[in-house]
C-alpha cells in the first residue's frame, strides 16, 4: 500500500473538520471591487518587491508571500482553513513534481558532463558551428529551446539551454535573463500543445481553429522575437549586422509554425518548427558568415585564430553524446503513444479528499457554479523528468564515470538545488491558493472591467495568469471560460480572445517566478532572482502590450477577424 504525505495530511484534517460541505468562490469580499483586486493581487505584488526591491532570496520571498497568500484567502476572502491547507499541500507537491524533478535531473546532467570534461567538449562543438555568440543565441535559446519546449515544455529549455549558455562563457546573468526573453513563441504549444488542448477543453471551442488563430497571432512574434533577442543582448547595430540569420531563424521558424498549426494541429507545432528552422539555420550558416565575430563578452575577435583546430573539431563529437542521450530520450518521453502505454501501467492518481470537487467557481468566471478538481497525479514513470534522469544515467556510463563518481555528483546535485526545491514547492503553493481561494478569477475580473478596451487588457489577463502560475496552460485553464463568456457579451469572437489569453500568456512566461527560479538554478545564478526579474520584466510587459495592441486591431476589423476565422 503507498501511502503519500498528502493523504496523511488529509486524514489529519479529517478528524479536524467536516469536508462534507462545498464552498463557493466569492470575487468581491470586500464589497468594492478595487480593493478585493488589492487583495487579491497583494501575495503576487509582495513577492516581486521582495524579488526586484529587495533582493531577497527566493525561497524566503517566496515563504512570505505564501503566508500573506494564507492570510488573505482566510482573512478577507473567507475560505475556510483546512481548504487553504489542503491547497498549499497539492500546489507543494505538484512543485516537487513534476516541476523540480524537470530541474534536478537537467542539473544533475550537466555536473556529470563536467565531471567527465565534456562540457568544456561542447563548447568547443558549438563554436565549430559558429564562433559568433550573436549565431549561438539564436541557435540554442530560440531554436534549440523551442524543440525542449514543444517536446517536454515545464521548464525543461530554460534548464537545457541556460546550462549550455553558461558553458559557451555567457555571463549567469545574461544566460538566464536571454533564455527567459528567447522562451516566448513557443510556449503556446509547449509540451505536445498541451496549453492550446486545455483551452480547448475547458471552452468548449474547436481545437484546430483555436490552433490555428493563436499560430497566426504570434507569427510575427516567432520573427520579432528573435530580433529583441539580440538586441537587448549585444545592441542594435551588432543587431543589424546578423540580420540574414535571425530572419532565417524567425521566418523558418515562424513559418512552420503556422504551416503545421493550420494543417496538423497542436500536438507537433514546435517541435516540427524546430528541426526545421535548426536545419535551415545550420545549412545557412555554413554558406553565409557575419563580417565580425562576437564573442560571449561582446568583444570582436574576427581577426583571431580560430578556437577549434581540426584535431579538436574530432574530439568534440564526443561532446554531443549526453546531450543526443538527452534528446533522444525527451523525444521518446514525448511520444504520445508511449506516454499512453506507460501511463496506463505506471501512473497513480490521488484525489485530495477534501479539496477535490468541494471548492466551486462561479459565474461570471464561468457559465455555471464548476467544482475544481484537486487530483495530485503521480505518473513517477511517464513524467518528463524521469526520462532525462535515465538519460543522465546512461549518458554517465557512456561518459566512462565511475558508479562513486556519478553518486559523488548526485549528491553534490542533491545539495545544490535545496533551496530550488524549497522555492519551487512554495511558489506551486501560491499558484494553488491563488487559483482555488479565486484571487485569480478578481484579478481577471478586474481587467474584464475595461469593456470597449477589453480586447487589450483582456490579453493582459493572460499574461499576468501565465506570470502568477508560471504555466501558459494554468493560465488557459483559469482564465480561459472567462475570457469566452466576455467576449460574447462584448460580441466578439470567443475564438480570438480565448487565443489571446495563450498568446498573452506566452510572454507572461518569462517572468513567472518558477520560470526565473530555473533559470537561475541551471545558470549557478541562485539568490539573483531579483536582478534577472528586472532584466526581463520590461521586455515582457512591452511583448504582452504588443500582443494586446493586434488583438484590438483585429476585433475592430470585422474584415481582419473573418480572414482569421476562415
Amino acid at each position: 500500500m503507498n501511502i503519500s504525505l498528502t493523504q496523511v495530511s488529509t486524514a489529519v484534517l479529517c478528524t479536524i473538520v467536516d469536508h462534507s460541505a462545498t464552498w463557493s468562490q466569492a470575487y468581491d469580499p470586500a464589497h468594492h471591487w478595487w480593493l478585493s483586486t488589492f487583495w487579491a493581487a497583494l501575495p503576487l505584488l509582495l513577492l516581486l518587491v521582495l524579488l526586484a526591491g529587495f533582493k531577497l532570496k527566493a525561497h524566503a520571498a517566496a515563504l512570505i508571500a505564501l503566508a500573506t497568500a494564507l492570510v488573505v484567502a482566510a482573512a478577507i476572502f473567507h475560505m475556510p482553513a483546512h481548504l487553504a491547507l489542503l491547497a498549499t499541500l497539492l500546489g507543494a507537491g505538484y512543485g516537487l513534481f513534476p516541476i523540480f524533478w524537470i530541474i534536478f535531473p537537467v542539473i544533475f546532467m550537466y555536473q556529470l558532463a563536467v565531471r567527465a570534461g565534456r562540457f568544456k567538449l561542447l563548447h568547443e562543438c558549438l563554436v565549430g558551428v559558429t564562433e559568433d555568440s550573436r549565431l549561438q543565441l539564436l541557435l540554442i535559446a530560440f531554436l534549440f529551446g523551442a524543440f525542449f519546449e514543444g517536446a517536454a515544455g515545464f521548464g525543461t529549455p530554460l534548464a537545457v539551454c541556460g546550462t549550455i549558455l553558461l558553458g559557451l562563457g555567457f555571463s549567469s546573468l545574461e544566460a538566464a535573463g536571454l533564455t527567459l526573453l528567447a522562451n516566448t513563441a513557443p510556449v503556446a504549444f509547449g509540451a505536445l500543445g498541451t496549453p492550446v488542448v486545455a483551452l480547448a477543453a475547458v471552452t468548449g471551442l474547436n481545437t484546430l481553429i483555436l490552433t490555428h488563430v493563436i499560430a497566426t497571432l504570434l507569427t510575427p512574434f516567432c520573427l520579432l522575437v528573435p530580433f529583441w533577442l539580440i538586441w537587448v543582448y549585444a545592441g542594435y547595430k551588432a543587431m543589424v549586422e546578423i540580420w540574414p540569420a535571425i530572419l532565417i531563424a524567425g521566418a523558418t521558424f515562424g513559418g512552420s509554425q503556422l504551416l503545421i498549426a493550420m494543417l496538423h494541429g497542436p500536438w507537433l507545432v514546435d517541435i516540427t518548427a524546430a528541426v526545421v528552422s535548426l536545419t535551415v539555420f545550420v545549412l545557412f550558416l555554413k554558406v553565409w558568415k557575419p563580417k565580425r565575430i562576437l564573442n560571449a563578452a561582446r568583444q570582436d575577435v574576427t581577426h583571431l585564430p580560430p578556437s577549434l583546430s581540426r584535431n579538436h573539431a574530432k574530439m568534440a563529437i564526443k561532446a554531443a553524446v549526453p546531450w543526443s542521450i538527452l534528446t533522444l530520450c525527451v523525444a521518446v518521453w514525448g511520444t504520445p503513444k508511449f506516454t499512453t502505454w506507460i501511463d496506463s501501467i505506471s501512473t497513480i492518481k490521488i484525489p485530495i479528499h477534501g479539496l477535490d470537487h468541494v471548492v466551486y467557481r462561479m459565474p461570471p468566471v464561468v457559465a455555471a457554479p464548476t467544482p475544481e478538481a484537486a487530483v495530485f497525479t503521480f505518473n513517477w514513470f511517464s513524467a518528463t523528468g524521469t526520462g532525462i534522469f535515465i538519460a543522465a544515467l546512461i549518458a554517465a556510463v557512456m561518459m566512462g564515470l565511475k558508479p562513486a563518481e556519478i553518486a559523488k555528483v548526485f549528491w553534490h546535485t542533491v545539495v545544490s538545488t535545496r533551496f530550488t526545491m524549497i522555492t519551487i514547492a512554495a511558489l506551486m503553493s501560491l499558484a494553488y491558493i491563488t487559483r482555488f481561494c479565486g484571487l485569480d478569477a478578481t484579478l481577471g475580473l478586474a481587467f474584464a472591467r475595461t469593456g470597449v478596451i477589453y480586447p487589450f487588457f483582456g490579453t493582459l489577463v493572460g499574461w499576468l495568469g501565465t506570470a502568477s502560475t508560471g504555466s501558459d496552460t494554468s493560465s488557459n485553464v483559469l482564465f480561459g471560460s472567462l475570457q469566452k463568456f466576455t467576449a460574447q457579451q462584448l460580441g466578439i469572437s470567443p475564438f480570438l480572445m480565448a487565443s489571446a489569453n495563450s498568446g498573452g500568456g506566452v510572454m507572461g512566461k518569462m517572468i513567472a517566478p518558477q520560470s526565473v527560479v530555473v533559470a537561475s538554478t541551471a545558470t549557478n545564478a541562485y539568490g539573483s532572482e531579483g536582478s534577472i526579474m528586472r532584466f526581463v520584466f520590461l521586455h515582457s510587459f512591452v511583448l504582452a502590450c504588443l500582443v494586446g495592441i493586434l488583438v484590438t486591431i483585429l476585433v475592430h476589423s470585422p474584415t481582419l477577424t473573418r480572414w482569421l476565422l476562415r
